[in-house]
């Protein structure tokens, strides 16, 4: 499974949202899941980081960056795509993740959940921490579709609805 990860970046990212991205990153990179992100700084960061912190996982972290510049990422991923597309790239993040967990997150975010409700992508949206993941969390954002955005306010029930998914 292929799970993207986005959210608020490192200006919008409290540390207890750090914290949190964090310790997601561990129980993802205790299982075989390929995370993806867009590979800078805050949750994307975060989520990476602790993927990377659990010894021998088979759990690979992608970013897929907005720059052609490839030195901006962070530095816990296993492959960086710089795209030169800007905030388009949300768009080749949301396609290329089954499922999307939204961690806070401004307007970047917004765009990314956006582009999932158009796509029928499942969305996880913490509600733990203030942002468009807790604002949306288990609302519809057109009649066309319905239960895309699916609110969560703890690892364990994260862990619940993923794998009931």
């Amino acid at each position: 499974m292929q799970i993207g990860i986005i959210g608020s970046n490192e200006s919008q990212c409290s540390k207890e949202l750090y914290e949190f991205a964090y310790a997601l990153g561990v129980y993802l990179g205790q299982k075989e899941f390929t995370v993806i992100n867009g590979g800078m700084q805050g949750t994307m960061e975060a989520v990476s980081k602790g993927v990377k912190s659990v010894k021998d996982t088979k759990c690979k972290v992608v970013g897929i960056l907005p720059f052609e510049d490839g030195q901006k990422a962070n530095k816990y991923l296993d492959i960086t795509i710089p795209t030169g597309i800007g905030f388009a790239r949300n768009s080749v993040l949301v396609l290329s993740s089954n499922v999307l967990i939204a961690l806070g997150g401004g307007a970047g975010t917004l765009n990314e959940i956006s582009y999932a409700w158009q796509f029928g992508k499942k969305v996880f949206c913490y509600t733990g921490a203030e942002g468009w993941s807790k604002k949306l969390a288990n609302q519809n954002l057109d009649n066309r579709k319905e239960n895309l955005l699916i609110g969560f306010n703890s690892l364990d029930e994260l862990c619940k609805l993923l794998f009931d998914d």
